[in-house]
Formats: C-alpha cells, sequence, structure tokens
C-alpha cells in the first residue's frame, strides 16, 4: 500500500469515480523524439523524463519542454478530484509535476513544482506543500471545487494548501514533468505515477414539499 494510502481513503467518500479508458490518458512529448525516448509504461507506473532542451509538443506550441499525461475528460462546474501517487526522483528540479490546466486569466488554475526535493504551489517557494518528497511515493488528492472557486491540496491524507480558483469555462487534469523558467531547473525532469484516478462529486439538486 503506498504511504498514506489508507489516510486518504476518506477523500473520496461522496465522491463517484470517473469511468476513463486508456485513450484518454493521452501523452504529450517533445513532438522530436519517439514516445519511448521520453514515456515508459510499466504495468500502472507511468514513467516520464524531459530534458531542459528539449523542444515542446509540437513546432507551433508556445510552451517549453515537457512529457506530461493529459487525462482528456473537460469539467466545468461541480466539484472535481484528482488523486494519484507520484515519485520524483533525487536531482529533478524546476519542473511542473501536477497541473489542473484552464482559467479565466492564466493558463492554468493551479501547478505543483518540485524545487529541490519541495513540492511548491507553482514557483513560490515560501509555499512549499510538501518537503523532502524525493524518492519516495507521495499521495496526492487535489480537490478542484469549481463553484466555491477554491482549490485544495493533500499530501498523504493531510491538508497542505488551499488556493484560489482562477475562473475560466474548461479544466482537465495533467500529470508529469513540465519544465520550469524559475530557479535554474535541472538538466533532466523525470516523475513517475501510479494509481490514477479522477473524481466528481455531482450538484444535487433538493427538492422539498409543502407540509402546510
Amino acid at each position: 500500500m503506498p504511504a498514506g494510502a489508507g489516510r486518504s481513503a476518506h477523500l473520496t467518500a461522496g465522491f463517484i469515480r470517473v469511468r476513463l479508458t486508456e485513450s484518454q490518458f493521452v501523452v504529450q512529448k517533445p513532438y522530436d523524439v519517439p514516445l519511448g525516448e521520453r514515456y515508459q509504461q510499466f504495468g500502472s507506473v507511468h514513467r516520464m523524463w524531459v530534458f531542459a532542451t528539449d523542444k515542446p509538443i509540437s513546432a507551433s506550441h508556445p510552451g517549453g519542454a515537457r512529457t506530461e499525461i493529459k487525462v482528456d475528460k473537460i469539467y466545468s462546474s461541480e466539484v472535481w478530484q484528482f488523486e494519484g501517487d507520484a515519485f520524483v526522483p533525487p536531482g529533478t528540479s524546476g519542473a511542473s509535476v501536477m497541473q489542473i490546466f484552464g482559467a479565466a486569466t492564466h493558463a492554468t488554475t493551479l501547478m505543483l513544482h518540485v524545487y529541490d526535493g519541495r513540492l511548491t504551489y507553482y514557483h513560490d517557494l515560501s509555499r512549499v506543500v510538501a518537503a523532502g518528497v524525493y524518492g519516495r511515493w507521495v499521495r496526492l488528492n487535489v480537490v478542484h471545487d469549481v463553484a466555491a472557486g477554491n482549490v485544495t491540496v493533500f499530501v498523504d491524507g493531510e491538508r497542505r494548501l488551499i488556493a484560489p480558483g482562477k475562473g475560466g469555462t474548461e479544466h482537465y487534469f495533467k500529470f508529469g514533468v513540465y519544465k520550469q523558467s524559475h530557479h535554474q531547473p535541472s538538466r533532466r525532469m523525470e516523475s513517475r505515477w501510479k494509481n490514477v484516478a479522477v473524481y466528481t462529486k455531482p450538484f444535487v439538486v433538493c427538492f422539498f414539499s409543502d407540509t402546510r
């Protein structure tokens, strides 16, 4: 059982697991290299790596080097939750490892970066979500309450971050490695993921009877 798996079980209570097919786990990688040179799957483990000098996902794409999995399930309302176990090898620094794509004024609602073994809110080194993440499996649960306009991050079952949402009409989850330009990114970046799942908590309409 991964670290925190038992403690985080309560976080999905009341949620419905979204049925996803393999085709909805879309790998995005540098456009000029074969998939096998940046991505491997061993059983349930997805291993992704990228070099700082790599090309973006297409010749016309403005973003930086990345090997990520896009969960091709777009949502725009209700409460959604991402869950997964992440492993970051020592040496990986200056990379986003998980994000919620889509916002009104930004490209993303949330990004979790790794810098020198610390998981941070975007590149803000003063907002450490978890320390000492190198070389161990970390259970991440990320809850996006679209209506309330907030995001909550749990690490190994413990709440570590509450952040405001950034609006927007379409969102989806991504995980892997995406080079960032802050704080001297490492030459090579890698993350591994397993037990990835997506949950939702549908809006419930309550009907009240007239007892007069």
